[in-house]
């Protein structure tokens, strides 16, 4: 299987760098420089056309979605090395539904955030605090599920911790009160501090 990673540095490719990384993925990679303009070509365009990193072809055949990529990932290499659960078990229906819960439901909130908190014309003051009482709201129900287990899937580390810490991860730089909430704040130490977190991508 022949599979190529389009990327390009401390972008919204980096966690799918991590699962490479974490899932021994073998893979040639393709750097694509988003500043300037390269992710815009008709050529890439054809592959994703979101115009976007990151984008992973399989055999040729496109894949693009971070969580998408990262889905496909878990169950065709993490099975095999006991990162991701298998098909038709409760703990899958688990790692979905905390992935999803990742991007889509906390994900919003997330980019509330930024758009409060970010640039020039980011309001601040009182909506930024409005944005982040949600997403405390939101971080309270994940700090309720890891009080049961160290882990997003229970006793063991697996793909799912990688996905969601990355969303969270990304949101604590963005002013997330992530230590507010301890077993969060615990938790995304210990998934922060696996070596395919390490990697500058």
């Amino acid at each position: 299987m022949s599979i190529v990673f389009y990327w390009h540095p401390m972008s919204s490719a980096t966690p799918v760098a991590s699962a490479l990384a974490e899932l021994a993925v073998p893979h040639e990679r393709v750097k694509v420089d988003i500043r300037a303009g390269e992710q815009r070509r008709p050529e890439f365009l054809a592959l994703n056309p979101n115009g976007k990193v990151p984008t992973l072809t399989v055999d040729g055949a496109p894949l693009f979605e971070t969580l998408a990529i990262q889905l496909w990932l878990g169950e065709r290499y993490g099975v095999e090395r006991g990162l991701w659960p298998a098909a038709d078990t409760p703990e899958r229906l688990l790692a979905m539904s905390w992935c999803a819960w990742s991007y889509v439901s906390y994900g919003a909130a997330v980019m509330r955030l930024y758009l409060a908190t970010q640039g020039e014309d980011a309001p601040g003051g009182a909506e930024a605090e409005r944005v982040l009482r949600d997403v405390d709201t939101l971080l309270e129900v994940l700090d309720g599920h890891l009080s049961r287990g160290p882990w997003i899937l229970g006793a063991a580390y697996s793909l799912a911790d990688l996905v969601v810490g990355s969303v969270i991860g990304y949101s604590a730089y963005l002013g997330a009160r992530v230590g507010s909430h301890p077993h969060v704040q615990a938790w995304l130490g210990r998934v922060q501090a696996r070596p395919a977190m390490q990697i500058d991508a």
